[in-house]
């Protein structure tokens, strides 16, 4: 009699000790399985979305492109991309982003280096001449602008930390090295310092929407001219 009641409590539980031994597998497993890596394409696009939230809080009277690809005879390419342009009343703000994982840590350069590096060992072209060269693209390309001034800003992640020319993070300068969640900021405290300093705006309502829909106009959204333009861009970072 005490056996079968025996079996029986030891059947009645065996049910219980298997659940507890499953559940403590399925959270082994759990623990040990890898995390899903972003791709560095996806990190530049949550990158830019970040820029757009900032463009989105500039004044009413600025009026914003973003990457735009426009003809630039002077590039290697033949073609200078734009990741973000804003038109503001006092000035054009052109803007290169840096979103992408390599540019994670301390950037140290200079306005005259040719190149810039990142942790001291990977190099960079200097984006201040990289985006000169697309703000004289874009200032050949307006028509019908008696004058136009324009502000390069060069946009990091917070993952980084300046080793640079202390000037470029000074409002008064013309070049500015910004962090993404800045920018904003930086382009409202520039538009209220030309503002003191100028009495009347560079331009008129008219010359915004003018240069916003010259720009416009002019920028290539063809897929294949897009993809040789990474591709030859690609080859020339290869070569440096």
């Amino acid at each position: 009699m005490f056996k079968k009641l025996l079996s029986l409590f030891q059947d009645k539980n065996t049910p219980k000790q298997h659940k507890k031994s499953g559940k403590s597998q399925n959270v082994k497993s759990m623990s040990t399985k890898p995390r899903p890596k972003i791709e560095s394409t996806r990190i530049g696009e949550l990158g830019e979305y970040k820029i757009n939230i900032q463009l989105d809080q500039l004044p009413k009277e600025c009026k914003s492109l973003s990457d735009l690809m426009l003809p630039n005879p002077k590039s290697s390419t033949g073609y200078s991309q734009v990741d973000h342009l804003v038109i503001s009343p006092y000035c054009l703000f052109v803007i290169e982003t840096k979103n992408y994982k390599n540019y994670n840590g301390e950037i140290k350069g200079g306005r005259s280096d040719r190149q810039w590096t990142v942790n001291n060992r990977f190099k960079m072209y200097n984006p201040l001449r990289q985006n000169y060269g697309h703000i004289k693209a874009i200032e050949g390309l307006i028509k019908g602008i008696p004058s136009i001034r324009s502000i390069s800003m060069i946009s990091f992640t917070m993952r980084c930390r300046f080793s640079i020319d202390p000037e470029l993070r000074k409002i008064q300068s013309d070049e500015l090295i910004v962090y993404d969640v800045e920018l904003s900021e930086f382009i409202s405290r520039k538009l209220l310092r030309l503002k003191t300093e100028n009495s009347e705006p560079l331009f008129s309502k008219e010359q915004i929407q003018s240069i916003y829909d010259q720009l416009s106009q002019l920028n290539i959204v063809d897929p294949k001219v897009r993809n040789i333009h990474i591709e030859k861009i690609n080859l020339n970072k290869k070569s440096i």
